[in-house]
């Protein structure tokens, strides 16, 4: 497209539709062409146009025309918003990592207390049972001398 005139708010949005992004395919269904353009407001600005508007030489129609530099900031400010949201995501993940990892510890930390605790009481009721024989052998052997003795 030699004359290409177009101001650059113009050219992003069109009656069939804003083209966001470097355009992968015309509305018709055709594909882009990236060209540069030869006029002398625009001069070797490049610019991406449809194939069949190319084609057929057309001028100030309905099909796909967007400059490249515009293209390519519309690509960036998606990347952005994409970026945005991701981080938004992480930060929300890390969150609920957060909360269940402290769950699971404080979980884990009761469990590991009470076995503890049921360790002791054990070993509590085996020294109780233990002491209660050496008392009763020690009356044994008290009782044992004295009839001896």
């Amino acid at each position: 497209m030699s004359n290409v005139s177009t101001n650059s708010t113009e050219s992003s949005f069109r009656a069939r539709g804003r083209v966001i992004g470097v355009p992968k395919r015309c509305w018709c269904g055709e594909g882009i062409m990236a060209l540069t353009s030869k006029s002398d407001s625009n001069p070797y600005r490049r610019y991406y146009r449809c194939g069949f508007a190319v084609a057929n030489k057309l001028r100030n129609d309905e099909h796909t025309f967007k400059w490249v530099d515009e293209a390519f900031v519309n690509e960036i400010d998606t990347l952005d918003a994409k970026t945005v949201e991701l981080e938004k995501q992480l930060k929300d993940i890390r969150t609920e990592r957060f909360e269940l990892e402290k769950m699971v510890y404080e979980k884990m930390e009761k469990e590991i207390f009470e076995k503890v605790e049921d360790a002791l009481d054990e070993a509590k009721s085996s020294n109780k049972r233990m002491m209660l024989i050496i008392v009763f052998l020690c009356m044994i052997m008290i009782g044992l001398s004295k009839l001896l003795g």
